[in-house]
């Protein structure tokens, strides 16, 4: 089956659709989900988007702010750039601290992290290329960082098929003076993760 690449208007279903079914989508989509993360050291994850994590996170977006036709272009522009093209991967990388100072004490020491990530396929890397939201850097001038950065691994053709390899090992690793942190995808993630590309 061939992912799908862009999100249109025609992908948007009606809200009073939407609503009446909510629940059953919502559970589909953390059943998806459940292979599309991987925890990098103790406080950040990649959370691995597609055409259905981001479908389904702008019908969410429309149905909690209920700005109707008026705001599908914005959630457009905002999330179907982070829909995988068929030669990369996407995530969003998540620094998930509960405790307000410890997180905020973090993000004052991650100035940069965003450039600072890769995956490891066949020996080499993959580095992130971090995608702008509004033009904005995630990363302020006073050097504290964003708690969610969004991530676009490009993938060349040789590694492309080096991640499609059952049992690939494949490493996730941020490598930043103050939070340098690997792990190994599981095979069921690789696996999931494989049907991203074309």
């Amino acid at each position: 089956m061939t992912a799908k690449h862009r999100i249109d208007r025609g992908d948007i279903m009606p809200m009073a659709e939407y609503g009446a079914h909510r629940a059953e989508h919502r559970r589909a989509v953390i059943d998806l989900k459940r292979h599309r993360r991987l925890e990098i050291g103790p406080s950040a994850a990649l959370y691995f988007e597609n055409h259905a994590t981001m479908l389904a996170q702008i019908h969410e977006m429309l149905w909690i702010e209920g700005g109707g036709e008026a705001q599908i272009d914005d959630e457009l522009a905002a999330y179907g750039p982070l829909v995988p093209r068929g030669r990369e991967l996407v995530a969003t990388l998540m620094f998930e601290i509960d405790d307000p100072v410890r997180r905020d004490a973090l993000l004052r020491r991650l100035a940069g992290v965003e450039d600072a990530v890769s995956l490891e396929v066949a020996g080499a890397p993959v580095r992130a290329v971090a995608e702008l939201q509004d033009g904005v850097e995630r990363t302020k001038p006073d050097g504290k960082t964003s708690s969610i950065h969004f991530l676009h691994f490009p993938f060349a053709e040789p590694q492309i098929a080096a991640f499609r390899e059952d049992g690939a090992r494949i490493v996730a690793a941020i490598e930043h003076p103050e939070y340098a942190h690997m792990a190994v995808l599981p095979e069921a993630v690789r696996a999931a993760l494989a049907d991203d590309f074309d």
